[in-house]
């Protein structure tokens, strides 16, 4: 390792960045350093400028177009404390689409697709807490508190930890999980025991499921998490509320849900007709003038 690396990984460290975001920086970084042959201290605006060109030719996604940004303004900002060279790093505007969302029906449809014991039980916790992939492998035995029918999220976004509610019937699909499979530390480990289950193990396993049950939609974990907020919008739901149990740090980012909740959009035809409109004002019928003696007004 570099000298220039390990202080790169330190400063991240030093601001407590997860580790998940520290190997993706790194790895951007390393890319991006490996396009010109040399070190990035050797580099500057127009290569840059050069490599940004180099991602849009080759038609990265977004996010990583994105993510190479980030790792270069920390890297030069931070590290190297070149600010001068990042001054006019534009970032990427990100197009915005609309989330794949199931009905309540489909979700249920996509739960019996599951084998029993630890894949069905796995979706039915992403869908009925709403949790990101990182949030529901980092899940363990100890952060199921039965007594106050919370579930301890500790692996948030962010480094940033919350309480999401169980239900008494996903408390009951959880007790007997475990009675089954008896996991000791993680919730849902993988191969190995002491390790829990893998991002791909869980991408893979949800397009399994997907096809068993044949809905016709691209289907993955962050589907389940999208079709929750979406229902509980719904249901009735607050936004603030739903913001709080998803774990949103901008109101914003919950406020797409509002476009894709159907309830909504089916109640603005009778929300309109039921529109008051102010009354005309009616005016006086106008009297007949009365004939004036001569030299009356």
């Amino acid at each position: 390792m570099t000298p220039l690396r390990q202080r790169y990984i330190d400063d991240l460290r030093l601001r407590n960045k997860s580790p998940r975001t520290i190997e993706t920086y790194v790895l951007r970084v390393a890319l991006f350093a490996r396009h010109f042959g040399r070190s990035p201290e050797l580099l500057g605006p127009e290569e840059i400028r050069a490599y940004q060109q180099h991602l849009l030719a080759r038609q990265v996604s977004w996010s990583q177009f994105n993510q190479a940004v980030c790792a270069l303004r920390f890297l030069y900002q931070v590290t190297l404390g070149r600010a001068d060279v990042i001054r006019h790093l534009p970032f990427a505007k990100r197009p915005r689409t609309l989330p794949v969302v199931l009905s309540p029906e489909e979700v249920l449809c996509l739960l019996d697709a599951a084998l029993p014991g630890r894949d069905r039980t796995l979706l039915d916790v992403a869908y009925s807490c709403g949790l990101r992939l990182k949030e529901l492998l980092g899940l363990e035995v100890r952060d199921i508190d039965s007594a106050r029918l919370v579930l301890h999220i500790r692996q948030g976004k962010g480094q940033k930890q919350r309480f999401v509610p169980l239900s008494p019937r996903l408390l009951a699909v959880l007790r007997a999980y475990w009675r089954e499979c008896r996991p000791a530390t993680w919730l849902f480990a993988g191969v190995k025991p002491l390790q829990p289950l893998t991002d791909g193990a869980v991408q893979r396993l949800c397009r399994r499921t997907a096809r068993r049950a044949q809905l016709g939609k691209h289907i993955t974990p962050h589907t389940l998490r999208h079709s929750f907020a979406t229902h509980l919008l719904e249901a009735g739901v607050d936004l603030l509320s739903v913001q709080a149990l998803l774990g949103h740090s901008h109101f914003n980012t919950t406020a797409k849900y509002l476009h894709v909740s159907m309830r909504r959009l089916q109640q603005l035809p009778q929300l309109l007709e039921g529109l008051v409109l102010p009354a005309r004002p009616v005016l006086p019928a106008t009297a007949p003038i009365a004939p004036t003696r001569e030299g009356q007004p």
